[in-house]
């Protein structure tokens, strides 16, 4: 049945053609019996505007209109093809305006009357029609043709709610299409954001421990194994973080996504410091205020932040810098401040990369900023800051069970000795791991 509607809608003239050619036919027949053979024109202009009544809703009902006033002005009798006058003003309700179709309605109903008193029985005076024959000709094609409206503006009101519902469905859908193409593009920003600085960590860390375990190959052995060993580590810490950044682009189950390993935090900090000074980078570290439980993106926003200002030091302060961490629980934010006395804007660069603008990013995300810029006296300093105000009072309600943060506070800044005993190897093989190293004038756009 559905490809008998389908092929009925395709070819909606010959659908109207039945019905035109039954009327058309059955009138022609009145005209012949009673020798009226002027209402053979008017019978078709009456029956042939149906078959394009879809197309042509209002000059099909204007043709017709005129031919009914011609068979009334001719005094011609009433035939069956009259019918076509209600179909057709059904057809200007359902496919025009309100407006166009209330005047067809107002035709139809004055032409009524104007037939009823040219066709009024034989038995009535001549003159006006007495009030009887008025409301009967009133109820009978007055109340057809009102029938026929209402159907017809009924039609177009049904037909126009679910224009409605379609275009809905469609504009939902290309606004679902849409939000999960920015979905998928913010995704894709924050697997490059989490790559940059996985990659371009450990991979500093790497290199500079190869330049040292090649400085100390020659002279000092166990040197070089202990670089070696470090490169080891390390490559493996960066496989690890890799493999769980990318997890979340296969199609695993929740079995799968739940065994993932945690993204690291501010608990992780001290691993990443101990990590930075066996690269050869002295680096001390500071609280200050009352640590507290942070949410997860916030905790890992600060973490990389630290991340990549260290790496940054170690690819372009030079050899002999070192570096300082402070971080700061204030009342509604946390604040990070990392600085280096390196070699400021004097070192040469190798153009811009996307480490700042990553660090802005993952601030920008939990509405925070970040701000770095070139110390008057040299080196550098990032200060970043993270707002925790709307989860501060939930992480107050649940039970501290954050570890020891990197050192306990104090009301001074304290300062945790950097052990760079194990590491000068590495620090003074770094000039060779720095000698095409980026400015760090580039820093302000750079990773």
């Amino acid at each position: 049945m559905s490809a008998l509607y389908a092929w009925l809608a395709r070819h909606p003239r010959l659908v109207d053609g039945v019905l035109a050619v039954p009327l058309f036919i059955s009138s022609l027949g009145v005209a012949i019996v009673y020798r009226q053979f002027l209402m053979i024109p008017v019978t078709l202009g009456l029956a042939v505007p149906i078959v394009f009544r879809r197309a042509y809703p209002t000059a099909a009902f204007a043709t017709a209109v005129l031919a009914g006033g011609l068979q009334v002005a001719v005094g011609a009798r009433h035939v069956p093809a009259d019918l076509a006058i209600l179909v057709l003003l059904y057809t200007l309700a359902a496919y025009t305006d309100r407006r166009r179709s209330v005047t067809g309605l107002a035709i139809c109903l004055l032409g009524s009357l104007t037939a009823l008193i040219v066709w009024r029985s034989p038995i009535q005076p001549v003159g006006l029609p007495n009030l009887d024959m008025v409301l009967v000709g009133m109820i009978a094609p007055g109340g057809a043709a009102l029938v026929a409206w209402v159907l017809g503006d009924s039609m177009r009101y049904r037909r126009a709610y679910y224009i409605g519902l379609e275009e809905r469905a469609a504009q939902l859908e290309r606004d679902r299409d849409a939000q999960a193409q920015i979905a998928a593009a913010a995704e894709r920003a924050r697997i490059a954001r989490e790559l940059h600085d996985v990659v371009a960590h450990n991979v500093s860390v790497m290199v500079v421990q190869a330049d040292g375990a090649a400085y100390a190959l020659g002279h000092d052995p166990r040197r070089a194994r202990e670089a070696l060993a470090a490169i080891s580590a390390t490559g493996r810490q960066a496989l690890t973080e890799m493999r769980v950044l990318l997890g979340v682009l296969r199609k695993a189950d929740k079995a799968e996504q739940a065994a993932l390993a945690p993204q690291p935090g501010i608990a992780q900090l001290d691993e990443l410091l101990d990590q930075a000074r066996a690269a050869g980078l002295p680096v001390s570290c500071a609280i200050q205020g009352k640590p507290r439980q942070l949410p997860a993106g916030t905790a890992l926003a600060a973490y990389r932040i630290v991340q990549e200002s260290l790496t940054n030091t170690r690819k372009h302060a030079g050899p002999l810098a070192s570096a300082s961490v402070v971080l700061r629980y204030a009342d509604d934010a946390v604040e990070l401040v990392i600085t280096d006395d390196g070699l400021g804007t004097m070192a040469p660069g190798d153009g811009p990369g996307h480490g700042l603008t990553g660090m802005r990013e993952r601030a920008a995300m939990y509405g925070g900023s970040v701000h770095a810029r070139p110390k008057a006296g040299g080196g550098f300093v990032v200060m970043a800051r993270l707002p925790t105000t709307a989860v501060d009072a939930r992480a107050a309600a649940l039970p501290d069970t954050t570890p020891p943060v990197i050192a306990a506070p104090a009301p001074a800044i304290p300062t945790i000795a950097a052990a760079p005993a194990t590491a000068a190897p590495a620090a003074t093989a770094a000039p060779a791991a720095t000698a095409a190293a980026p400015t760090s004038a580039a820093r302000a756009s750079a990773a």
